[in-house]
């Protein structure tokens, strides 16, 4: 079975600084068909104004995954970290047993555009921590790489649940397939541009959700990134 979510049906919130589409239940935005799907509890799809950001703030038992489309994303927290994220950088922040951070536009000439990703954690009260890795466009290209999953395989991040979570860039001819294990699921969300799934055309914004399919399978791109989560 598959499950559309069109991208318009998403909640959405515009503060001026952030314009913000959710995927999910999240702030002012309530949906009980849309409280998350497994252990996938957020996916937030922000743009955030020139010179600002979210200012400190905190969270407990969270794994937060940000995932850079254009512009770039400074990032600070109370374990000593700074950094700025670019398109290509994937960074996780698990919260565990509580942590404050910041994240702000990096750039003064235009928006930063970019993927707030929350995935329940496996257990709570875990130590804090951060991880960033880049992915180049060529590691993305016509397949689907991951870059994030329980035990950091394949130099992707580490989160803490047993969720692997896959990026592709697709265009024209190019194909990609992901098997789904018997009894885990999959969610697919389209960050920008179209592509088939599975026969079924996505736009930007569109997603997903499969269940008892045998397989994820991507095609007809046109300038597509896509994002695939395997879950339990």
């Amino acid at each position: 079975m598959i499950e559309l979510r069109p991208a318009g049906e998403r909640g959405h919130a515009d503060h001026g600084w952030l314009d913000s589409w959710h995927s999910f239940s999240f702030a002012g935005y309530h949906d009980p068909r849309h409280m998350g799907f497994g252990a996938l509890r957020v996916i937030n799809e922000d743009r955030v104004a020139a010179g600002t950001g979210f200012g400190t703030h905190g969270h407990r038992d969270m794994e937060i995954v940000s995932y850079v489309l254009d512009g770039a994303l400074a990032h600070k927290d109370s374990m000593g970290n700074g950094s700025v994220i670019r398109p290509g950088d994937v960074q996780r922040m698990s919260a565990g047993t509580g942590v404050m951070h910041s994240e702000f536009n990096a750039r003064q000439d235009g928006a930063t555009h970019f993927l707030q990703i929350w995935i329940e954690p496996e257990r709570r009260g875990i130590e804090p921590g951060n991880e960033e890795r880049r992915f180049e466009a060529a590691d993305k290209r016509g397949r689907l790489r991951l870059i994030a999953s329980p035990d950091g395989a394949d130099g992707s991040v580490t989160i803490h649940q047993q969720v692997r979570l896959y990026a592709a860039l697709l265009e024209g001819d190019e194909r990609a397939r992901l098997a789904i294990a018997p009894g885990r699921r999959a969610y697919v969300h389209v960050a920008r541009g179209s592509v088939s799934l599975n026969g079924t055309p996505l736009s930007a914004g569109d997603a997903a959700k499969l269940v008892g399919e045998a397989a994820v399978e991507l095609d007809r791109g046109f300038g597509a990134e896509v994002l695939v989560f395997d879950l339990a």
